[in-house]
């Protein structure tokens, strides 16, 4: 009866953030373009299944997702853990912190493959490049980057180091990037950058760093517990931009040695 309870609640919240798109639409359907609803019991059904969908998503999110990562978060973080004692630790080595590196790498990988923007993205990306860019290269490029981006970003919550240096550090090596890349593959590697913080990356990804910050000695959750998603946007764009000119580098090196060849 309590999850009933909730559930209902969590679908009427839904309903009324909806219901804005669902006016927005149907007036410039029907008196901005003067134009009848193409398919409308079939976009009633889809609406439906779209409402009932988010509210079932928010509901395993506040019920399982959330309390998930801070409980990993804690539970990694423990003194009991990572010194082999109960007594309070006034300061934090981040040295012992090696766990959560891991698991946060783990998480961003794991959470960035399953990411249904991502897998969007790269069909899409698959589809206009007639192949040329594989789906499974790019998912798995950008999930390295998320998982680089958040390890380094949990680091930043256990050693207090500033936000804003890991940030201008990073697109500073964007804009370099920039540069000497392939101009046919920024575009997309800056909406790989966008496409991660999404439905399955950022729950997670917030809880654990709101659950960290809360157990680390000396961090405050409303100053460091933020910032993950940050640095899951961020490290994406340079690992798409770095591979591209990887891959850039070797088709140009091995044109160099077969024009060598030839000329033999």
């Amino acid at each position: 009866m309590e999850f009933i309870h909730d559930f209902s609640a969590i679908l009427v919240a839904t309903c009324r953030d909806v219901l804005p798109i669902i006016l927005l639409i149907t007036i410039f359907q029907t008196l901005v373009l003067r134009q009848s609803i193409p398919h409308l019991r079939r976009v009633i059904v889809g609406g439906v299944y779209v409402v009932i969908g988010l509210a079932l998503f928010l509901a395993g999110l506040e019920k399982a997702l959330f309390p998930l990562g801070k409980i990993m978060a804690t539970q990694l973080s423990d003194p009991a853990f990572l010194y082999g004692t109960d007594k309070i630790v006034l300061q934090a080595d981040w040295k012992a912190y090696g766990w959560i590196y891991l698991f946060a790498g783990m998480v961003g990988f794991a959470t960035t493959i399953a990411e249904p923007s991502l897998i969007a993205v790269a069909y899409k990306a698959n589809e206009v490049s007639a192949g040329t860019i594989n789906q499974w290269g790019l998912r798995i490029t950008v999930a390295i980057g998320v998982a680089l981006g958040i390890s380094l970003g949990t680091f930043r919550i256990v050693s207090g180091t500033p936000l804003y240096l890991y940030i201008l550090v990073g697109y500073l090596i964007v804009i370099v990037q920039t540069i000497f890349a392939p101009k046919s593959i920024i575009p997309l590697a800056y909406d790989s950058g966008g496409v991660t913080t999404s439905t399955v990356t950022v729950p997670l990804v917030a809880a654990l760093g709101l659950g960290l910050s809360a157990t680390v000695p000396g961090r405050n959750p409303a100053l460091d517990g933020f910032g993950l998603i940050a640095f899951a946007s961020l490290f994406p764009i340079i690992t798409v931009m770095g591979y591209a000119q990887y891959m850039h580098w070797m088709t140009q090196r091995k044109l160099k040695i077969m024009e060598k060849r030839n000329a033999l």
